[in-house]
């Protein structure tokens, strides 16, 4: 058999010097940079090592030449319907990016290596997607994706072909769990906004609560706010007419309203509850250290001088 290959090979150059420089034609192949040739003569491999890139030299009838491109390659994994381990279903599209670096075992090893790394990359696609949760799915891409390309690398090594990168382009979820779960993303939404709330409305009544203590321990604070509150109204409702009252007027309309009340009640304590009653309340006043004057006269002097005022 090989002295049979050696009189074709000595045949074929034989020919080539004869049909010189015309024969050049046929013996002569330009290969890129980013290529290389594997080269069988009569289905042997020749060489282990792929030729090029350049000028390379085959003997025609005899070599066949494979071309392997050693560039990067992308490709679509067609979207897949995948189970979850929580028995979700979803479908989940992702994008492959490889190369040859052995050119010599991607032609000998397998007859299709780019049919068969699609084929791969689906089945490994649903098989890693099996083994974790749609939370996982939706939040940890990324780990996903490396565990796809690492599978896939594994089992494209003997293929000569090295994958890259793997990337989970798109997870569409069902009609109905995505309703589902932007109805639970509003409500924490909500609970989340409503705690603000109470958590901002209780900081405020602590802070008017201290200012309350401090303004009460100034009664010059006091006055100042009652101005502040008084300027504001006026530059707001221009068409509002005010009646100022002095603070103090105010302290004295609550003290003889009190007064009045602690009146009424020993009246009541000694039986008389008629406010028409003959009975004379002045002996009672005067027992009390407190000056016969009734709260409805006070009251009316009050308004008198506010008024005045």
């Amino acid at each position: 058999m090989l002295h049979c290959e050696h009189i074709l090979a000595f045949l074929s150059c034989f020919f080539v010097l004869l049909g010189f420089p015309f024969s050049l034609a046929l013996c002569l192949r330009v290969i890129p940079q980013y290529e290389r040739a594997v080269i069988f003569r009569l289905g042997r491999l020749t060489s282990k090592v792929p030729a090029g890139p350049g000028l390379i030299f085959i003997l025609p009838c005899l070599d066949t030449v494979q071309r392997v491109d050693l560039r990067t390659f992308t490709f679509d994994v067609p979207t897949q319907e995948v189970l979850t381990s929580d028995s979700v279903t979803v479908a989940v599209n992702a994008v492959v990016y490889y190369r040859i670096f052995d050119p010599v075992m991607s032609v000998v090893n397998v007859k299709n290596v780019n049919c068969s790394t699609r084929l791969l990359a689906q089945t490994t696609l649903r098989n890693v997607l099996g083994t974790v949760d749609m939370c996982a799915l939706l939040t940890d891409r990324e780990h996903i994706a490396a565990l796809m390309q690492e599978t896939l690398d594994a089992a494209t090594d003997s293929w000569g072909m090295k994958v890259e990168r793997v990337e989970i382009k798109d997870v569409r979820l069902p009609i109905q769990l995505q309703r589902t779960l932007a109805a639970e993303a509003e409500a924490t939404r909500e609970a989340k906004a409503k705690v603000i709330a109470a958590q901002g409305e209780k900081d405020a009544s602590r802070s008017l609560r201290e200012a309350a203590i401090e303004i009460g321990h100034c009664p010059v604070a006091l006055q100042l706010r009652y101005l502040q509150a008084l300027s504001r109204i006026s530059t707001e409702h221009n068409s509002t007419i005010i009646f100022p009252l002095p603070i103090e007027v105010l302290t004295y309309l609550r003290a003889a309203l009190s007064l009045g009340g602690c009146v009424r009640r020993s009246v009541n304590v000694l039986g008389v509850n008629d406010e028409s009653s003959d009975v004379d309340l002045h002996p009672v006043v005067r027992t009390m250290n407190i000056p016969a004057v009734s709260s409805r006269d006070c009251v009316s002097d009050l308004t008198a001088q506010s008024f005045a005022i």
